[in-house]
């Protein structure tokens, strides 16, 4: 048994995915598969803000594909927004402060629907947060995740959306964000009934460290795989 760090890449099917969007821009991904078996759900993952170096390689997003095709037969879909750079490539576009973008959210979502993937889940990470609750109430969205949002794009009417959907919606807060902490976020989100926040002790915003990724997705896979949580934190060569 050899034990899972923060290099770890253990086994799935890896494919290299080009997006077009409705505005004509082609944006370049990822979508990584369990090996020899069918995903039991799917992560759509939107990166932090691009222009302070979010893109599809985040560290936290990097290991949910790392990790959870084999640990918790998911499918995790990771593609840059637009004018956004990873060692995957650059895609076209530029920066559009969260409003164009909802061509890119909306993109993902129906290359993940038309491949047939199974209940689809958003993993948005700060930005990526706020483009989920901006432009992911989708009718092919089951649910979303929301690691350190800000809540600063996202305004009350896109929670109330949210709301009246039904969605579930989970906030992993970090007791030391520099933007939203736990106290506000639940404030916050208040006016979501079936939102829960769950306020991380010792976390930044950041989530720099094995412990604090380890909670992230323990906290993904109880929501979207119960019956692969826990996660192990050991893998059988």
């Amino acid at each position: 048994m050899t034990e899972i760090t923060a290099g770890t890449v253990l086994p799935a099917r890896r494919t290299e995915v080009t997006l077009v969007t409705s505005d004509g821009l082609t944006l370049v991904g990822e979508l990584a598969l369990p090996l020899g078996r069918p995903p039991v759900a799917t992560l759509i993952c939107l990166h932090p803000l691009p222009t302070h170096g979010g893109m599809m390689d985040s560290h936290v997003q990097r290991k949910a594909a790392n990790r959870l095709p084999a640990l918790a037969d998911l499918a995790v879909f990771r593609f840059n927004t637009r004018g956004t750079a990873s060692p995957r490539g650059r895609s076209e576009g530029e920066f559009g402060g969260g409003e164009t973008e909802r061509h890119d959210v909306a993109a993902a979502i129906g290359f993940c629907a038309d491949a047939d993937l199974p209940r689809l889940w958003l993993f948005g990470w700060s930005f990526g947060s706020e483009i989920a609750l901006k432009w992911g109430n989708d009718p092919d969205i089951e649910g979303a995740i929301l690691l350190s949002p800000p809540l600063r794009r996202a305004s009350d009417s896109d929670l109330d959306a949210w709301a009246a959907s039904g969605k579930p919606l989970l906030a992993l807060v970090p007791e030391l964000d520099d933007y939203l902490q736990p106290p506000e976020a639940r404030s916050r989100f208040a006016r979501v009934p079936q939102a829960e926040v769950v306020g991380v002790n010792g976390a930044k915003h950041l989530w720099v460290g094995e412990r604090f990724v380890r909670v992230v997705l323990d906290e993904i896979v109880r929501r979207v795989n119960p019956a692969a949580w826990p996660l192990p934190t050991h893998w059988k060569d």
